[in-house]
Formats: structure tokens, C-alpha cells, sequence
């Protein structure tokens, strides 16, 4: 006997003629989660399979692929030998260890069923005559009833081809979504916030791949907040995959808004920045979109106004996956995750420094382009541009 793990997808199933592209990207996705674990890979009849791992590594198998976009679920299961000519013996016993273990926690009777699938048409009984010779087993035991619809336990035999079968009871959510790399690129605006890294798991959940551009203000800004972005982006990629991190430094940038702008449009024009440089990166590494954490109306930066003013130097398309969200959601979301503890840090980022009293909460498309002519625009977003590092 051994173990293997099950993997199910979802939405794959709906892809059509298609199927074959997005069923590869998932293969790789799983495969690139399990790098440095030892396993075999097998695929059959719309199911994955890993096998064939050390034990001690179950654990961090199952973590790394409860994380892999385009999994709907998971099950451990004992592989055993079928030998339906002896009455299942080996699928007996596996029903028996497992309904003992449930029964031990139990308190009063188990309603229960058997699900039998069965690939191996050489046993001539059905699925269901199997399930119910199969189900004495387990009422042997005398702390279980019988209940298909009403039932909280599911002893599940899945019988293959090849004369082995899979014996299981519990599944395992997965991430959902569809797999990273089959929705394109996208570049996202990075902060030391909670919400961008919500918005680059929710985009990465609908087949995007990442990238992610950072705007630091030196001597603003520490090291530590730079070392915290970097920790948010391996937090990230734990679902989205790898992650390429670029730094910006924005200081005279910011620089020269404080000096030649109103102080109260600062944030304002100092977003229409750092979407002309994402936009430049972007086309660099052939992402298609931008995406940023803007949820409407939390901040000043994210009225509506605001965000129209921002989006009229982006070249490329905005996604803003929180839109609609409140702060709530975003938090238990960040929570989830694993990036809230993280986000919440005291370490500042670029948005912080030269921080107007009042800024301007419904500004005017013509007053920013006013406000915003005083500068050297061109030659500030290239030399910001040239300072750019990549962090690994």
C-alpha cells in the first residue's frame, strides 16, 4: 500500500477544444510547486496523480498544492490492489483502518455511504453492487448506519484500469481558479500595504502571471521597507508562481512635485508617475495590464476623480480587482493569504513622504494637467527608469 495524492481540477473542464492548453499550464504550475520534492506525476480520466513521495513529505506536498491556481480539490488516498475475484480484500481493510479511526471521535451512530467508481470493466459487478457489498464492511463495525443522502462520512473507492484502486474519505479544497500563465501579464503596483497583495493573488486567481514594479524614496524610505516588499512578493508567489520585483526609486520625482506643484495635488500627480513608468515597464516584459489595490472611495487617491486622473497616463488597461471590496474583505483576504502580519509592518513606503494635509479628493482632469506642466515630465520618468533594479 502507499500513498498518492488526488488532484482535481475545475474550470478546465468548461475549455473545450482548448482544454489541452490550459490543462499543460496546470501541469507545469503543479510540477514548479513541488520543485525540490521527489514524486512521479501520472494523469487518467481527467484526474492527477502524485506518487510515489516520502511520507515525511506528505504534509508539504499537500500545503504546496492547496496553493496551485486551477486545482479544485485534493485527497490523500491509499493505493491498493483490487482483486475483485477475492472479494476486495485489500479495499476491506483500508475501509475498515479508516472507518475505526473515524468511529473513535464518534459519538452515537454514523450515517454513511460508499461511492464506487469503477474504470475496470472486467469486474462484473456495477458500481453501485460494489458499493453495497463493500458497505457491510464498514457496518460491521457496528458505530455506522447506512444514509446516502443524509451522510456525514463518504468512503470513496475509485477502481482504475490497471487493477489498483484508490480508497479515501476526506477532499481537500484546492485554490480554484484557473492556472497562472494562460491570462497573460500583468504589472503590479506594488506598496508595503495590504492591498496590492490581495490584488496580485486575485488577478494570478484568474490565470495571470505577475510582475511587480515597487517605489522606493530614499533616503525616506529604509531598507526595511524595501526588505518588507520583497518578503510580500515571496509571500505572493507562494500562489502566483515567480514573481520579477522592481525597484523605482522615486525621490526626485517626489522631489520636484513638493517644489514645483500644489502641495494639495500631490498624490494625485504623483500616481499619474508611477503609472507612466509601469506602463513603460510593462511594454518592457510584454505585460498586457496594470494592476493596483484601489478599492473606490477608501483614500483620497481612489475617488472616482482621482482614479480618472491617474488611469489618463496609463497606456495600457488598469485592473483594479478591489474595487468593490471594503476594507473588511481585503483584510480577511490578506489574512488568508498569509501577507497581512506582513503588510502591517511599521515600515513606510513612498506614498508617506511629503504627504499633503488636504489633498484633493475630486480633482479635475484639467487642474492636474495644469498643476502637472510645471514639470520636466519626460526626463523625470527616464531617469527614473535608468535607476531601476530588479530585486530577486
Amino acid at each position: 500500500m502507499e500513498k498518492v495524492v488526488v488532484i482535481r481540477f475545475g474550470e478546465l473542464f468548461l475549455k473545450g477544444k482548448n482544454r489541452d492548453y490550459f490543462e499543460s499550464l496546470l501541469i507545469r504550475n503543479i510540477k514548479s510547486a513541488l520543485r525540490g520534492v521527489q514524486f512521479t506525476f501520472e494523469r487518467s480520466q481527467g484526474r492527477y496523480f502524485v506518487e510515489k513521495f516520502a511520507e515525511d513529505d506528505l504534509g508539504e506536498v499537500i500545503e504546496r498544492l492547496k496553493k496551485v491556481f486551477g486545482i479544485h480539490s485534493l485527497s490523500v488516498a491509499d493505493k491498493v490492489a483490487v482483486r475483485w475475484e477475492e472479494d476486495f480484500p485489500e479495499i476491506r481493510a483500508r475501509l475498515a483502518a479508516a472507518a475505526r479511526k473515524i468511529a473513535e471521535s464518534a459519538d452515537g451512530k454514523i450515517p454513511f455511504r460508499v461511492t464506487v467508481k469503477r474504470a475496470d470493466k472486467r469486474i462484473p459487478m456495477t458500481s453501485a453492487q460494489i458499493a453495497a457489498a463493500l458497505g457491510g464492511t464498514v457496518l460491521s463495525l457496528g458505530a455506522f448506519k447506512v444514509d446516502l443522502t443524509g451522510y456525514d462520512c463518504d468512503f470513496k473507492v475509485d477502481i482504475r484500469e490497471n487493477g489498483v484502486a484508490l480508497v479515501y474519505t476526506d477532499v481537500i479544497p484546492g485554490a480554484g481558479g484557473l492556472p497562472v500563465g494562460c491570462s497573460g501579464r500583468g504589472m503590479l503596483l506594488l506598496s508595503g500595504g495590504i492591498d496590492s497583495p490581495v490584488a496580485a493573488y486575485m488577478m494570478a486567481k484568474r490565470g495571470m502571471k505577475i510582475f511587480a514594479v515597487h517605489f522606493a524614496s530614499p533616503p525616506y524610505t529604509s531598507d526595511k521597507a524595501r526588505e518588507k516588499v520583497v518578503e510580500l512578493r515571496d509571500l505572493v508567489s507562494r500562489y502566483a508562481g515567480d514573481i520579477r520585483l522592481f525597484v523605482v526609486p522615486f525621490t526626485d520625482i517626489q522631489l520636484a512635485i513638493h517644489k514645483h506643484c500644489p502641495a494639495n495635488y500631490m498624490i494625485t500627480i504623483m500616481r499619474r508617475f508611477m503609472m507612466r513608468i509601469a506602463c513603460l515597464l510593462a511594454d518592457a516584459h510584454d505585460c498586457g495590464a496594470l494592476i493596483t489595490g484601489e478599492s473606490l472611495g477608501q483614500v483620497a487617491s481612489q475617488t472616482v476623480e482621482s482614479m480618472t486622473c491617474t488611469g489618463d497616463t496609463a497606456s495600457l488597461p488598469v485592473f483594479r480587482p478591489l474595487i468593490g471590496m471594503d476594507k473588511e474583505e481585503i483584510m480577511d483576504i490578506a489574512k488568508k493569504i498569509g501577507t497581512y502580519e506582513t503588510s502591517i509592518q511599521p515600515y513606510e513606503d513612498c506614498c508617506t513622504v511629503f504627504l499633503p494635509k488636504s489633498p484633493v479628493i475630486h480633482p479635475s482632469l484639467e487642474a492636474v494637467r495644469k498643476a502637472e506642466s510645471a514639470l520636466a515630465v519626460d526626463e523625470l520618468v527616464r531617469a527614473a527608469l535608468a535607476a531601476a533594479e530588479e530585486c530577486r
